[in-house]
């Protein structure tokens, strides 16, 4: 009843928006939507298509951090895709949902095997997502996904880092992809072969929700399994990017500028709350106790501020 109590109220607080992936998620119920994965997207534009992005509502040209046409005083968040985007997650998710998905994360702080567990699933789905953002790179009919691919949120070498910290040497032969990790990479492949515009969802999913909050959710993971110096969790840290805030800022804005069509927005949508049920199925085979991760949480960081005189 406690335990149930705390999910409520974290999913009904400000510290919900760093675990909903920039900021919130899921169309409809999770097991409707993951036994539809293998249904074909709207949209069947191949890799090999050089008239995709190129009709009159549509720019050929792209360029990452530029300030061209920018009012600086408006909100990127609240017009365009952006705001598509973070309204078309924020409502159609369920509380049930949302419950699950903050139970899901604290299961997977519970003991150290399940955190390696959790991270080693992180590590498949972005090595599945990064590879496909490289092939795509070479086609300039799909520079809308490379638009936002930035070096500064890749998160392959710091999961490589931490896959070594769980496993040891010769860790790429000591790990292999759950059941719930094949069918998330297997959607990210497909999509990439079918129609790759359905892949910003899973940048604004992903990245955003992983900078939103990392700092955060690694200082928990630190705290809930006493990890020394934060060894473990590399994939929350974000060296390369100084200020958070001016830089999601920058991703949204270039976010409102992709040339996609209105329908291939709508469909960028769905997928991004396709991907919210996707992560919770990983969260599902984990074992442990959320409440066992929240009591060590808690215990953990009065103990630190205790010793500190915080």
């Amino acid at each position: 009843m406690i335990l149930t109590t705390v999910l409520l109220l974290l999913v009904r607080s400000p510290f919900a928006n760093a675990f909903f992936s920039a900021p919130s998620l899921v169309e409809s119920n999770y097991f409707n939507r993951i036994s539809s994965i293998n249904t074909p997207p709207s949209s069947t534009t191949g890799l090999g298509s050089s008239n995709t992005y190129l009709d009159d509502n549509k720019s050929n040209s792209l360029s990452k951090h530029s300030n061209a046409r920018r009012n600086p005083d408006e909100n990127p968040r609240l017009v365009g895709l952006s705001f598509m985007l973070d309204d078309g997650t924020r409502k159609s998710h369920s509380l049930a949902e949302n419950t699950a998905f903050v139970s899901g994360f604290f299961r997977g702080l519970s003991t150290k095997e399940a955190y390696r567990k959790l991270v080693t699933s992180l590590y498949f789905v972005y090595i599945a997502m990064e590879e496909a953002f490289d092939v795509i790179a070479f086609d300039e009919n799909f520079n809308c996904v490379s638009a936002l691919d930035d070096k500064e949120l890749r998160r392959v070498p710091s999961l490589e880092k931490d896959m070594e910290f769980f496993y040891g040497d010769n860790w790429k032969n000591k790990i292999k992809p759950s059941p719930a990790t094949v069918t998330y990479v297997s959607r990210i492949r497909e999509v990439a072969k079918v129609s790759p515009h359905l892949l910003v969802g899973h940048q604004y999913s992903r990245y955003l929700g992983d900078l939103f909050g990392g700092q955060m959710m690694g200082n928990m993971a630190t705290r809930s399994l006493n990890l020394e110096n934060g060894m473990g969790t590399e994939f929350y840290i974000f060296k390369d990017i100084p200020n958070a805030r001016e830089f999601i800022n920058d991703w949204y804005f270039r976010l409102n500028e992709l040339p996609l069509t209105n329908e291939e927005k709508k469909e960028i949508v769905d997928e991004a709350n396709l991907v919210f049920a996707l992560n919770i199925g990983i969260f599902e085979e984990l074992e442990g106790s959320s409440a066992k991760a929240l009591w060590m949480l808690v215990m953990n960081t009065l103990k630190q501020k205790i010793g500190t005189g915080v």
